[in-house]
């Protein structure tokens, strides 16, 4: 459910990590977040920069549809939710931390889990009419988990607003307000652009990008494990609450 390849030689090759659950619209499971970390910490080493994307769904092109929260039906539904948030909190923190730049191409949907791991990335790229967004709170879950790197990206204000409305945005908006950083006429355009830019931080002299990373996230505190440890605790202290159970039930056939 996550797929890796490299593309060029040397310093700068890059590195390409694919959600892969199409029928899925590549909705995210507790194995695929903790294969999306190995992923990411494996690569890294051996590249300039990499891009994380999502596979095609059919005639769409979609980054990441969330969490699946199929999952979480039954006796041990609370149990999988709370480790689908254990794992999202860790693969944000392993996106943001790791050595090289992280590209996101985030074509047609990033939403609720999704749109968390953009957070962890450092260049998102998205087309004008891709949906963005944290719906869930619409479910009696808590987004808060996102809440450390979406501040450092969109200031305190805006992440208050995108956490608290479970509105999607589109991509156009998203760029407007800074949570995407390039945007594309159309989602087909959006994986070659998050190829050209990670190709063009991969040929840059690799210390100089390597120690700038590490001291940007010195300097915004995204890296900072107490930030990231209260905003996950926000988010388990909602799992297995009235609001949850009574809301949950509507995502399950969609």
């Amino acid at each position: 459910m996550i797929s890796t390849r490299l593309e060029g030689d040397g310093d700068s090759a890059i590195g390409l990590v694919t959600l892969a659950r199409p029928d899925k619209r590549n909705a995210l499971t507790p194995e695929m977040l903790t294969a999306l970390r190995h992923a990411v910490n494996d690569l890294a080493p051996a590249v300039g920069a990499i891009v994380l994307e999502g596979e095609r769904s059919g005639d769409r092109n979609v980054f990441c549809a969330g969490f699946d929260l199929s999952l979480c039906q039954g006796n041990d539904g609370d149990s999988v939710l709370e480790a689908m948030l254990v794992g999202l909190s860790a693969a944000v923190r392993t996106l943001r931390s790791a050595e090289v730049p992280i590209v996101a191409a985030a074509a047609g949907a990033a939403v609720a889990g999704g749109c968390a791991l953009l957070g962890g990335c450092d260049i998102v790229v998205t087309d004008s009419q891709s949906k963005i967004g944290y719906p869930v709170v619409k479910l009696g879950i808590s987004p808060a988990v996102s809440a450390a790197t979406l501040r450092t990206l969109i200031g305190e204000g805006r992440a208050r607003e995108r956490l608290l409305d479970p509105a999607v945005i589109t991509g156009a908006e998203a760029g407007r307000i800074g949570l995407a950083h390039e945007v594309m006429a159309s989602s087909a355009e959006v994986a070659p652009r998050a190829a050209a830019i990670a190709r063009e931080l991969a040929a840059k002299p690799r210390a100089g990008i390597v120690a700038t990373k590490s001291w940007l996230n010195q300097l915004d505190g995204s890296i900072d494990a107490r930030w990231a440890d209260r905003t996950l605790a926000a988010s388990l202290s909602l799992v297995g609450g009235i609001e949850q159970h009574r809301l949950l039930p509507q995502a399950w056939s969609r």
